[in-house]
């Protein structure tokens, strides 16, 4: 050897070289039931010479065990890892509910660095989140918060809806700013109350005739009934305009209410604008020749203009509202310009 050559440190990262071994990190999700694990993830957790987990209490050991999977509880560092790979091993960890952070942390330090021959690394996601599957956290979440929580675990139907209605009124807000993240922090709200009152009623109620029910019971029953009213998406039936659809679910919620009047099933409590627009559709609907009744006040003005905007197909409470914020703006100019 001449002079100038130089000969590379032992540890110099060398691509050929196959005796690194490989690291796989096998990621799972708590949203699935454990063992439901995908063809590629068991392949791994068979194939691998080491397989290693953190955690005792893993969810998912119990099920690897029974399928003849030898699992060992170890929390290597970053350096044992690449050096448990020497020869060509290949060692699977299960990560940790935390995503093992200060592990990958380390390899990507290392890896970084350039000083030593790196094993091939891998993230195998075992199983994947369905969409919707932070619902059940909220459901959880909701448990804890019900069993734990002074006030949270006094609370009645009748208790909270006052909040439903505020939270109805602030979506409503959000979505005629045009505010996505305040429209998506109010539909999260809107959505608590609908979990929160599945969680008091799935404890019954103060009559013996109150059967509980659950929030699956809750979101099984509005799937049934989408699945019933939209038969031209999961049936035969066709429908090619949104008038059609509006007329099919009409006759179809006719069927299932056998309602005697057009007028049932219209919430008293909503603001008198809409009530009345509610009204006059159902009338228009179903074909009545009704006279609009007459009198003294503003009361009868205001039911004019809205069964005269409701036939003009504008939602009066709706134009209102943009009226009144409109005035609200022209309220805040004249003050501003006052100071």
């Amino acid at each position: 050897m001449n002079a100038t050559e130089t000969t590379p440190p032992a540890d110099a990262s060398d691509p050929s070289d196959e005796s690194v071994g490989r690291v796989i990190l096998l990621t799972t999700s708590h949203r699935v039931a454990p063992g439901l694990l995908s063809w590629p993830a068991w392949q791994a957790l068979h194939g691998a010479d080491d397989v290693l987990c953190a955690d005792a209490t893993h969810p998912q050991l119990p099920y690897l065990r029974e399928a003849g999977v030898r699992v060992e509880q170890a929390a290597p560092t970053a350096q044992e890892l690449v050096d448990a790979c020497a020869g060509g091993r290949t060692v699977l960890v299960i990560a940790t509910a935390d995503g093992d952070r200060p592990l990958t942390d380390g390899l990507a330090r290392l890896a970084g660095s350039g000083r030593i021959a790196m094993p091939d690394l891998e993230l195998l996601p075992a199983s994947y989140d369905l969409p919707g599957a932070r619902l059940l956290d909220l459901v959880q979440v909701m448990d804890r918060i019900r069993d734990e929580c002074p006030w949270s675990s006094q609370q009645t139907h009748k208790g909270l809806a006052k909040y439903a209605i505020e939270e109805a009124y602030e979506l409503v807000e959000a979505i005629e700013e045009g505010d996505r993240d305040e429209l998506r922090e109010e539909l999260g709200d809107v959505l608590l109350q609908v979990v929160f009152h599945a969680r008091i009623a799935e404890e019954g109620g103060p009559d013996e005739d109150d059967e509980p029910f659950s929030i699956d019971d809750v979101a099984g029953g509005i799937v049934d009934k989408l699945i019933h009213r939209h038969p031209h998406v999961f049936g035969d039936d066709s429908a090619e305009t949104p008038e059609d659809v509006k007329a099919h679910w009409l006759r179809m919620k006719a069927v299932e209410k056998q309602r005697t009047s057009v007028t049932e099933g219209i919430p008293l409590g909503q603001p008198g604008l809409a009530f009345a627009a509610k009204l006059a559709s159902r009338v228009r609907t179903a074909g009545l020749e009704v006279p609009v009744p007459t009198g003294e006040g503003v009361g009868y003005e205001l039911l004019a203009l809205a069964l005269r905007a409701e036939a003009a197909g504008v939602d009066p409470e709706a134009a209102l509202r943009v009226a009144a914020r409109a005035y609200r703006d022209a309220v805040r100019a004249v003050e501003g310009a006052g100071a």
